[in-house]
């Protein structure tokens, strides 16, 4: 027996959120997004009032401002989306707890079971659409299909506040005309491969000889050809199971560029305390430390390294992530962004550390990460200010060195 899935998304889902909060921007043409004067300058999402200008997602808010001088922008509050997003997750465990979030504002679901009690496919997506607008003032599109797959695309297919059914019966006839690049999972790097084999729709892909996806894509190509063939089997795991973490990262966008040795050496400080502070709080270590580095023209690079043994210390993220910034960047050219992020993860239970009478550097990172476990405690019982004066006696200890 076919499953039944859905994948419901919330249209617009901050610009949403932020005309149930004030109903008066569903009037004007308004858009979520990051502050210009932090260089955060990009729109996250618009009313459907801002998408008559053809406002885009990830656009500049100048480039935006061009089409629509009088665009109303808000800026995010990404707690509240939480909030919200928390709210349409509760209704969809009315019908069933095979529930996968994508996000905060897209989740597949497995309705198989639920049939029984609430009717088929349709009649549930078009129920869920229903109780969302009714109790929350949100609408979604639900996607209803026999994949996950399938049933994103649905959600894609039609907007806003829309039901979409992709079956057995019709899925070849409307799916097999879309473009290859609204596959889950095609970027736009594959996207480039694909046009390069001539692979220009979903269905061109399907029947595409899967011995040439994959010597040209590799392990992504069989899998992209699964996909376009309606042979996903990848079942929705239940909200209530534990998603395996398999990195932690930390980035920020500067509101002036950085420039030279000392002063990127300060800057990333927090973003590794930060990546060190998650891991311990899940329980992990990282075995590689990745850094992403973007200059003042978008240019990206992206670099990593080993570390000789596991990690949870920010000590040891910071030393790592300030080696790889200096092996590969001109401390002479500006930064504007940095993210750094701990990748290669394992149970710190699974690291066994190697003990010694003396002060080995095995024992003073077990000293360190001892006193960073004491500043989370802190931080967790008295708020993040409360280790200032600590940071401040460091600095000082750091001196007088």
């Amino acid at each position: 027996m076919d499953r039944t899935i859905l994948h419901c998304d919330c249209n617009g889902f901050y610009a949403s959120v932020e005309c149930v909060l004030n109903p008066e921007l569903k009037n004007v043409p308004m858009a979520v997004g990051g502050s210009s004067e932090n260089r955060h300058g990009i729109i996250l999402a618009k009313n459907e009032l801002a998408k008559k200008y053809n406002i885009q997602t990830a656009e500049t808010i100048h480039q935006a401002r061009q089409k629509c001088p009088n665009l109303v922008i808000v800026p995010p509050r990404h707690d509240i989306y939480k909030q919200f997003s928390q709210r349409v997750m509760d209704i969809y465990k009315r019908y069933t707890d095979l529930i996968e979030p994508f996000g905060l504002d897209e989740a597949w679901l497995d309705v198989t079971g639920s049939a029984r009690l609430f009717g088929d496919g349709v009649t549930i997506a078009n129920n869920l659409r229903k109780i969302v607008r009714e109790e929350i003032g949100l609408t979604i599109s639900v996607g209803v299909s026999f994949c996950k797959v399938f049933a994103k695309l649905g959600s894609d297919y039609k907007k806003p506040d829309a039901t979409t059914v992709f079956s057995r019966e019709n899925w070849r006839k409307y799916i097999f005309q879309l473009n290859a690049s609204e596959l889950l999972y095609v970027g736009k790097n594959t996207k480039v491969r694909l046009d390069e084999l001539g692979l220009k729709t979903i269905g061109d892909l399907a029947r595409a000889d899967e011995r040439l996806l994959t010597s040209r894509l590799g392990k992504a190509g069989t899998q992209l050809h699964l996909y376009a063939n309606g042979l996903d089997r990848e079942p929705v795991r239940s909200i209530y199971e534990k998603t395996e973490v398999k990195s932690v990262g930390k980035g920020e966008t500067f509101p002036r560029d950085l420039l030279g040795e000392d002063v990127i050496r300060h800057s990333i400080k927090p973003l590794c305390d930060s990546v060190a502070q998650r891991l311990r709080k899940h329980g992990l270590k990282c075995s590689t430390v990745q850094v992403q580095l973007r200059d003042p023209s978008f240019r990206t690079i992206q670099r990593q390294r080993k570390l000789p043994r596991p990690t949870s210390v920010s000590r040891d993220i910071h030393l790592t992530a300030m080696e790889i910034i200096t092996d590969c960047w001109n401390m002479q050219k500006p930064l504007r962004m940095i993210t750094v992020t701990g990748t290669g993860l394992i149970k710190e239970d699974a690291v066994h550390e190697q003990i010694s009478l003396f002060d080995t550097p095995d024992e003073r990172r077990k000293k360190q990460e001892t006193i960073e476990r004491t500043v989370d405690a802190i931080k967790n019982k008295f708020g993040k200010s409360a280790i200032g004066i600590i940071n401040k006696k460091e600095n000082e200890n750091e001196n007088k060195k």
